[in-house]
């Protein structure tokens, strides 16, 4: 089963199924698209963005379990538990300014939900914008408040990520995302609601005979616009029927970052932590400019360790099923090609490093991102990796530590 990214707060039991096909996936890109790449860059490093217009991802959907090892599952159960603070979730409640200080950051409700936008629209990204407190959104602000401090991008003593938010970081947080509101009013256009919507099948050979592995409804394409779940989207619109939205139907919605905004030229490098499950865009004095959580490999597929650089970006690239590249999968099995699309494996963006099989990349289910461990890959959400994408030059230096 294709997992959704509408959460299952109240159906634990249904976490191992989404486990399954979200989390027990790798992704490698041919050799023919690497040959003649090293680990160092080449003089003209840091050049505009090369584009992998025949780039050859690859990535076996297992049908084995993987372990949840960051927590993904404690994460669920916690946001049951938050239930009581979720729905006093509205417009009036988090768009109200925040003026208790120093405070702890409720678990959830309008608070955390305020802050999480905030960060987003500041570059610190929280992952996914569901209201809920959690691990993502603790570093997010952390980073934030650390950002101004070089080499910030470190894990050790300088990171406080348990200390309460006082006044002047929050003042800060508000100058760095804008004054707009947290909660916007929005208008579904005819774009949104004009598809291709698909029917995502199990088999890995039935998603290849798709045209696209396209959103699967309009409240799931409205969820990934304003990086958030059918959930709070839900919350935030009592009365409307998700499922019936036509051009024209009023929304409330996250006002969030625009992934189509100008790139800024400070970024110099990427620091992605295998032990944080976060990527960072730094400039050249080692300030963080931009986090990002990260889902990163573990296990038998350990995220590689050492010195890499960008090679360049695909953007909607397809997907290559090749079952020969991995021991767990029967060389037996036939390859396959899926089309591009948000809901591929790989989600909306490839970048390509120079460690040969590696990538950065999206996701089909941001809900997941920095809770569950990959077979490799750096995976963001699609909204992320979009941001991402248009920071990075071929040759920029990447660090895995």
């Amino acid at each position: 089963m294709r997992p959704h990214r509408a959460f299952r707060h109240t159906v634990i039991a249904q976490l191992h199924a989404l486990l399954l096909v979200s989390i027990a996936t790798a992704c490698v890109v041919s050799d023919k698209d690497r040959s003649g790449k090293t680990n160092q860059p080449s003089p003209a490093a840091q050049t505009a963005i090369g584009t992998l217009d025949t780039a050859d991802i690859t990535a076996p959907v297992y049908a084995a379990d993987t372990f949840d090892t960051a927590g993904f599952a404690a994460r669920q159960a916690d946001s049951v538990q938050s239930d009581p603070t979720f729905k006093r979730i509205g417009t009036q409640t988090v768009n109200a300014d925040i003026t208790q200080f120093p405070r702890a950051v409720p678990k959830g409700g309008p608070a955390a939900l305020k802050l999480q936008i905030l960060l987003d629209r500041a570059g610190f990204s929280p992952g996914i914008i569901d209201g809920m407190w959690g691990k993502n959104a603790v570093l997010a602000l952390a980073y934030f408040r650390s950002s101004s401090i070089s080499d910030s991008s470190a894990d050790g003593p300088s990171l406080d990520s348990t200390s309460p938010l006082d006044k002047p970081a929050y003042e800060q947080l508000l100058a760095a995302a804008g004054g707009s509101p947290a909660l916007i009013n929005y208008s579904v256009t005819d774009d949104d609601v004009k598809g291709p919507f698909v029917v995502i099948p199990e088999s890995v050979y039935d998603k290849a005979k798709l045209k696209c592995m396209c959103f699967t409804s309009v409240a799931e394409e409205l969820a990934e616009k304003f990086h958030t779940s059918a959930r709070l989207l839900n919350q935030l619109n009592p009365g409307v029927d998700l499922s019936k939205l036509a051009s024209g139907t009023s929304l409330v919605v996250p006002n969030v970052a625009d992934s189509a905004a100008p790139p800024t030229d400070r970024v110099v490098k990427l620091v992605i932590s295998k032990t944080g499950f976060w990527t960072h865009a730094l400039d050249s004095a080692g300030r963080v400019l931009y986090h990002f959580p990260s889902t990163l490999g573990a296990g038998y597929d350990p995220s590689p360790t050492g010195d890499f650089h960008v090679t360049g970006v695909s953007q909607n690239p397809p997907f290559h099923y090749q079952p020969k590249l991995f021991a767990e999968v029967p060389d037996g099995k036939p390859e396959a090609r899926l089309p591009a699309g948000p809901n591929s494996p790989v989600g909306v963006v490839w970048m390509g490093l120079s460690k040969p099989h590696y990538g950065i990349h999206g996701t089909e289910s941001p809900e997941t991102i920095g809770y569950a461990n990959s077979h490799g890959c750096v995976r963001l959400t699609n909204w992320d990796a979009e941001r991402l994408s248009k920071l990075v030059r071929s040759g920029m230096p990447v660090i895995f530590q």
